[in-house]
């Protein structure tokens, strides 16, 4: 049997018995929707929050993140709530500065592949969420977390964030024998994010549910307090109701599953 790592994200254990909740807006567009979004997920059990601030995006003309300007303020609202923070980063180059802001470094689907970005966060002392890539084999995912790993760093969370197949119904296929597969194989704590393996807001509470029941150590959930007015992603995007009868279901589910309820 594998020895099983447990990761902490400031003050949070990711991958012990308790079931780990990441959750907030796609981007963080502004101070009062950071703070409302935030401030609501807390309210409902959720663990560390979660929010762009550098944006990679297919169509060069959409919102790209407010980048720095947003550094004072998710520091602010993550002190104010006392909840660790979690961001993408998409260029080493950020590093300097995201060090003071975030609590782990979320490594996004496009970048699974940009081995210079891995080494750069091997060398650092935060953990490292590492998405899995939008095509990416599962081999070459575990791959991807070694190049972390033999840099120095072994704090690392796998997150599972579906894959693209021939399937189109879907924004991505959310593939859970990998879930699955990640826990019998590795030692690391596994993610899932049903906001962007399946881009339906319908179908991320039903996932999630099936993500908790395949094995994963938590959940990374996109919340939104109006979908229809986000700036990126409001169609994957849960709003204020929908994520708490999400967080209401899974400590249903959670007890069955010998995982801690919120």
């Amino acid at each position: 049997m594998i020895s099983r790592n447990t990761i902490r994200i400031g003050q949070l254990e990711v991958g012990g018995p308790q079931f780990t909740v990441i959750a907030g807006p796609c981007s963080v567009e502004s101070r009062e929707q950071f703070f409302q979004t935030s401030s609501f997920v807390k309210s409902k059990g959720a663990q560390a929050l979660r929010g762009g601030l550098f944006k990679l995006r297919t169509d060069p003309s959409t919102f790209q993140g407010l980048g720095v300007n947003a550094y004072q303020l998710a520091k602010e609202v993550k002190s104010e709530l006392g909840l660790p923070f979690i961001s993408e980063i998409t260029d080493p180059r950020q590093m300097s500065d995201l060090d003071d802001v975030v609590d782990a470094y979320q490594v996004g689907s496009r970048n699974m592949h940009n081995y210079s970005l891995l080494k750069e966060l091997g060398m650092s002392n935060k953990p490292v969420l590492l998405k899995r890539g939008l095509a990416a084999l599962f081999k070459e995912w575990i791959l991807a977390a070694e190049h972390i790993v033999k840099s120095g760093n072994d704090q690392i969370i796998l997150c599972e964030r579906g894959i693209r197949t021939f399937e189109t119904s879907t924004r991505n296929t959310l593939d859970l024998n990998s879930v699955a597969l990640a826990k019998q194989e590795t030692h690391f704590p596994v993610l899932a994010d049903p906001s962007h393996g399946t881009g339906m807001a319908s179908l991320v509470t039903p996932m999630a549910l099936a993500s908790a029941a395949a094995g994963a150590d938590g959940l990374l959930i996109e919340v939104h307090p109006d979908p229809s007015k986000a700036l990126s992603d409001g169609f994957q995007s849960l709003n204020f109701e929908q994520f708490e009868n999400l967080m209401n279901r899974l400590n249903l589910v959670l007890p069955a599953l010998d995982r801690k309820s919120f």
